[in-house]
């Protein structure tokens, strides 16, 4: 007999709230395995494939892509197989016909449990559901009191990137035929499409005089929130400094020759992340916290350095664990992966959690300097500006140097001015001469 369950919208990272749904791996009538993957998801910090916790076969999708929903939500209905080796909970198969959401013990084991994913097979569909209670025999059997709607929409199959594509030339997903592999709807499947007569994204509104108005979710909803509450709530003081980088930019020209850096990313910021893992043993201040609720400042003893990345879905701030214990060359590694990961959207959500203090790459965009707002959980951030060829005074005498700016923004309720000086002198004095490490 039936045993119909409905799966609800998880909370894949902590405080998640909502989701935007991003794309269907399957269709109304597909047979799906345990934890196999069946939607793309979008949260405030990353895009999240979710496994199915049951076997069985989908009989609705109760949400489509380009919808936000709140954590709890029911997003499919699966008819659960009961010889499909169901995510063990402990009970027996259902004896009768139920639609329910999974008690919190079914829901545990979503990913690296059970059996690997299959392709999806179809079977034909079920026109409706029996009553949630069987009625008596030999009694006739009434007309079924619930019905499993049939989807009358085929969902374009599509990337994120493709579909943001989409919405900005006023492209319509459902009026393409995709080119790739599955009929998935490509970028050249787009722009061609865009070269002709096509109506606007279900998402979008485009009137006339040139305006597009583009839902605010996702990354850039998150982003908001999080400025507007730490700019309102952590009194920000910023200052500036401008620092002779030339040394430490003869220094990395030899350290890439060596064997020990073969292969390895050297880039300027990794030795201003490295700069900052040292100087806050001088000024731990800085890697504190203002705990309001407790009444405390949570001073901590370990480095998550936090890295402002630009992605497609836009900033996200990736943490380097334990930055502090990371050799340069381990950090330039760390740093190159973890922005590679994040422009690639494929950040875990556990990553953008406990960051301690962040850094800025402004000069990546030929930016000199700025006033960055400091990430909510944390006290300060430093903004690592453009290296640029400049004149200089050396000993008396012009000559061109390589120069940066470097500005930080902190915490007043944590960090004083002499603290937050002190933190950017050191900061500036190891990037100016990284033979200043020798004596921290």
């Amino acid at each position: 007999m039936p045993d119909f369950k409905q799966f609800p919208l998880p909370d894949t990272a902590e405080g998640l709230t909502e989701a935007e749904i991003l794309n269907w791996h399957i269709q109304p009538g597909d047979t799906v395995a345990v934890n196999q993957i069946v939607i793309e998801i979008e949260t405030a910090k990353a895009a999240v494939e979710l496994p199915c916790p049951w076997a069985g076969v989908v009989t609705e999708l109760l949400v489509e892509p380009g919808q936000t929903v709140d954590v709890g939500t029911p997003i499919m209905t699966v008819d659960v197989d009961p010889n499909g080796a169901p995510v063990d909970n402990g009970a027996p198969p259902a004896a009768t016909t139920t639609v329910h959401e999974p008690a919190d013990d079914e829901m545990k084991p979503l990913v690296g449990y059970g059996a690997k994913p299959s392709a999806a097979k179809r079977r034909p569909r079920k026109g409706a559901v029996p009553a949630a209670a069987p009625e008596p025999a030999p009694a006739p059997v009434p007309e079924p009191a619930l019905q499993v709607a049939v989807a009358t929409e085929v969902i374009p199959l599509a990337k994120p990137p493709v579909r943001k594509l989409a919405k900005e030339l006023g492209i319509d997903l459902r009026g393409l035929t995709g080119s790739g592999e599955g009929g998935v709807i490509t970028r050249d499947d787009v722009q061609h499409a865009a070269n002709g007569v096509a109506p606007s994204p279900a998402g979008a509104q485009q009137p006339t005089g040139g305006e597009t108005r583009v839902p605010i979710r996702g990354v850039r909803k998150a982003t908001a929130q999080a400025m507007v509450s730490s700019a309102f709530s952590a009194p920000h003081v910023t200052e500036f400094l401008t620092v002779d980088v030339t040394p430490m930019m003869e220094f990395r020209a030899k350290l890439k020759n060596s064997p020990a850096f073969a292969g390895v990313r050297l880039t300027p910021l990794a030795f201003a992340a490295k700069a900052m893992c040292l100087a806050v043993q001088r000024t731990p201040d800085v890697n504190a916290v203002w705990d309001e609720p407790a009444g405390e400042i949570v001073y901590k003893d370990y480095v998550h350095l936090g890295v402002a990345a630009a992605t497609p879905r836009g900033l996200v701030v990736p943490k380097v664990r334990d930055a502090h214990t990371m050799s340069l060359s381990q950090l330039a590694g760390a740093l190159d992966e973890l922005t590679s990961t994040a422009r690639d959207g494929k950040t875990p959500p556990a990553d953008m959690l406990g960051g301690t203090i962040t850094i800025t790459n402004v000069g990546v965009f030929g930016v000199d300097t700025g006033t960055p707002i400091i990430n909510p959980g944390e006290s300060a951030i430093l903004a690592f500006g453009a290296i640029r060829d400049m004149p200089w005074v050396v000993d008396g005498q012009i000559v061109p140097r390589k120069v940066c700016q470097l500005s930080l923004s902190f915490d007043h309720r944590v960090v004083d001015g002499e603290q937050g000086s002190r933190f950017l002198a050191d900061v500036g004095a190891l990037l100016s001469d990284p033979a200043v490490a020798m004596t921290y």
